[in-house]
């Protein structure tokens, strides 16, 4: 009888299949039972190096763990539940939810982690691109995947990530549309109109993003000093379910069965039919009576940088009061329908303006002032940062007054002007090039010039 072998020893042999099978020792399951792989290969040698491999992972730590590795959908849902949503703000985690369910598990939901392959997320990017989704929204849903799978290589589930092999599509940088100082003007002259003038002087002259204006508030204004404290902003967030059983909660809602081609329900959808639920489907949180966590919301911003306090132009300061004085009269005519939320721009009622609405104020002053669509972030950020590059003003200081962290993120927002390049080149040919007409000059020789070069000829010979 041959003596037993040591502990973590691997097994070798030729089954009566005809194959020849290894049996590798990897530790302990979570249950408490001994983790026992096993390989097999047509020959010996093929089966013994497959054995090592497996062996060398067991000594380095790099094995993965024990038991039946889940699919993509299972773990993207473990992820965003109690991995992410630790970390991400609301808004941020309700964008991973968003390309979650849409993109992600669709493409490769079903496959499971331990067997998705670099080729299978190239597939579904191609599909993405070819259904018309930008190449930026495209990156986007490879940084979620991949943010997903590091933790899943991080924690052995898998041993590779294999996102990191795929090369998502190149990304052209959206080009920015800023206003000139003209359209400025237009602008904030059609803004005048309104009760909501100060909140666009702000956005056009300081440069606020939408969240940081409409989530001003007073005890964040120092009118003595001239400061603005921009320490929260507004956003819309997404209900969360506050009840135990979010499934049940919104079982009327749940709709399983894609939708037929000629569907009615959603003919107004400018993103056509939503994507049927998934069977534990744990949405339709607005309608649950204990929900949580959404609407309106004041939140902090991103980063600490955004927090910095910014000097008001001093020629704001009286509009800024007589806005003060004029929302102090509305409070006293809205007597107890007022609801206090100590924000700047406010509605009638009190509360902040909905970010919806406040977008739409803003086309329809594009409209009144004559200036072409774009983007809201152009008329604001873009152009403040513009405008003080043409008035002179220094990158850096730039970088401080819109608070970003790195100068390089400053300069993709501050767009040269021809105006600028013009005067730059003007000035760059008058230093080369001589006047339009430069005097001419014609030297006549005379005889006594030439009877000296000659009588210095005769001195060298």
């Amino acid at each position: 009888m041959s003596p037993r072998k040591p502990n973590m020893e691997s097994s070798i042999y030729l089954g009566s299949d005809g194959w020849w099978h290894g049996r590798v020792t990897m530790g302990v399951k979570p249950a408490g039972g001994p983790d026992r792989r096993h390989r097999r290969a047509k020959t010996e040698t093929a089966v013994t190096k497959k054995v090592r491999e497996l062996e060398k992972l067991r000594d380095e730590g790099r094995a993965t763990k024990a038991g039946r590795k889940p699919t993509v959908a299972e773990w993207m849902d473990t992820y965003l539940t109690t991995i992410a949503s630790l970390k991400l703000k609301p808004r941020s985690l309700d964008d991973y939810w968003s390309k979650t369910r849409n993109d992600i598990i669709p493409g490769v939901g079903k496959h499971r982690l331990d067997k998705l392959a670099p080729e299978h997320l190239e597939v579904m990017y191609a599909a993405m691109l070819e259904e018309g989704h930008a190449p930026s929204h495209v990156v986007k849903v490879h940084r979620i995947l991949s943010r997903a799978l590091k933790i899943a290589h991080r924690r052995r589930i898998i041993s590779e990530n294999v996102a990191t092999l795929v090369d998502p599509p190149s990304v052209d940088e959206t080009e920015a549309n800023p206003f000139s100082r003209e359209e400025s003007k237009a602008f904030l002259a059609a803004a005048a109109k309104r009760p909501t003038f100060m909140r666009w002087a702000i956005g056009v002259g300081m440069g606020f993003r939408q969240g940081e204006a409409l989530g001003l508030r007073w005890p964040y204004v120092d009118l003595e000093q001239g400061l603005f404290h921009p320490a929260w902003q507004l956003q819309r967030l997404t209900w969360r379910h506050g009840c135990k059983d979010a499934h049940a909660c919104g079982a009327r809602l749940h709709r399983f069965d894609p939708c037929p081609p000629d569907c009615a329900a959603h003919k107004g959808y400018r993103r056509g039919c939503p994507q049927p639920c998934p069977k534990t489907c744990r949405r339709h949180a607005s309608t649950c009576p204990d929900r949580k966590g959404g609407g309106l919301a004041f939140t902090r911003p991103k980063t600490k940088k955004s927090q910095n306090p910014v000097p008001i132009p001093p020629p704001f300061l009286p509009y800024l009061l007589e806005h003060k004085a004029k929302q102090d009269e509305q409070r006293q005519a809205a007597g107890d329908l007022w609801e206090e939320c100590g924000a700047v721009f406010t509605r009638p009622d009190g509360r902040p303006l909905d970010p919806r609405a406040d977008w739409e104020e803003f086309k329809e002053l594009l409209e009144e002032a004559g200036i072409s669509d774009r983007r809201q972030h152009d008329g604001s950020r873009h152009t403040a940062g513009t405008i003080l590059n043409e008035l002179g003003v220094d990158m850096p200081t730039i970088m401080e007054i819109l608070r970003h962290t790195q100068i390089s993120q400053t300069r993709r927002y501050v767009k040269g002007r021809s105006e600028l390049s013009r005067e730059a080149m003007r000035r760059m040919g008058e230093a080369f090039m001589p006047g339009p007409n430069p005097p001419s000059e014609t030297r006549t020789e005379t005889e006594s010039t030439r009877a000296a070069r000659a009588r210095r000829r005769r001195k060298i010979r």
